[in-house]
């Protein structure tokens, strides 16, 4: 069992579920990245998602692509964000998986990208844009690397797809909880339940879902359809609001520490469905 998918399964075996928590690399800059990481996994997330900026992200909403914007702005590359994972790991064992677009594995060779990436600490490996029919040379060598290529199944994703998606996958199956891209929403009205048990049906690795998610109470009637939670732009838009400030990392830990105590046992149990 490799390093996502067992602390995912510790977390688990506690009664709570987990917290994925997503930043965006280089955001306001790759120091802060570093220090925002090893500060996120003691306030209690339980994997880290790292966000590789890229310029047209297709999945990603208002937020995301903003912070995406200013870190390449501010000069951010593949190569300076494997670096800053390999501080983040001097520092912390949290379980890191990185996110990214085809197109810079693609630049930079997804055999090097994945030797590279794997060499400095991360375990897993999240291309929203890359089809399980073109994923071959990256799944070999995130495999050759023992890095988890982790899929995305969708809301409108048919049945039939399920064991062609999840079959070759490893650390958890990623459940998008909506249609479109990401971002702060107020209610989530997809069928959860169908959803994270068609997939239950398909594979014994654990179930996160993400997407629309920023706040506990969300987070908790979430995780009672799931394994883990997925939370990025509601921590992002606070990395924006906080930059530059002393605040910065206390802010977003505060939010990471409300999050994960949603997700525990008791808060869990009991809460309204969505």
């Amino acid at each position: 069992m490799n390093k996502i998918e067992k602390r995912l399964r510790e977390v688990l075996a506690r009664g709570e579920k987990g917290l994925i928590a997503y930043i965006t690399a280089g955001d306001p800059d790759l120091a802060t990245t570093v220090e925002l990481a090893v500060a996120m996994g003691e306030a209690g997330a339980d994997v880290l998602e790292l966000g590789v900026p890229f310029s047209d992200p297709v999945a990603d909403g208002p937020a995301i692509q903003a912070a995406s914007q200013r870190a390449l702005a501010g000069g951010v590359t593949v190569r300076g964000i494997i670096r800053a994972v390999e501080q983040i790991r001097r520092r912390s064992d949290i379980p890191l998986v990185l996110m990214t677009y085809y197109n810079p594995v693609y630049q930079y060779g997804p055999g090097r990208f994945a030797a590279d990436a794997a060499r400095a600490g991360a375990n897993g490996l999240i291309v929203p844009d890359l089809p399980p029919e073109e994923s071959g040379p990256l799944l070999e060598a995130a495999g050759d690397n023992q890095i988890d290529l982790i899929p995305l199944v969708t809301p409108n994703t048919p049945a039939r797809r399920l064991p062609v998606i999840t079959g070759r996958a490893r650390g958890f199956i990623y459940c998008v909880s909506v249609t479109g891209v990401t971002g702060e929403r107020e209610s989530i009205m997809t069928d959860l339940a169908a959803m994270t048990d068609g997939v239950r049906s398909v594979t014994p690795l654990p179930v996160a879902v993400g997407f629309g998610i920023s706040r506990p109470a969300q987070a908790a009637a979430v995780a009672r359809h799931c394994d883990a939670v997925v939370v990025g732009s509601a921590l992002v838009n606070t990395v924006a609001q906080k930059a530059g400030t002393p605040g910065l990392i206390k802010a977003v830990c505060e939010q990471v520490r409300e999050l994960k105590e949603a997700l525990t046992a008791r808060e869990v149990q009991g809460v309204a469905a969505l």
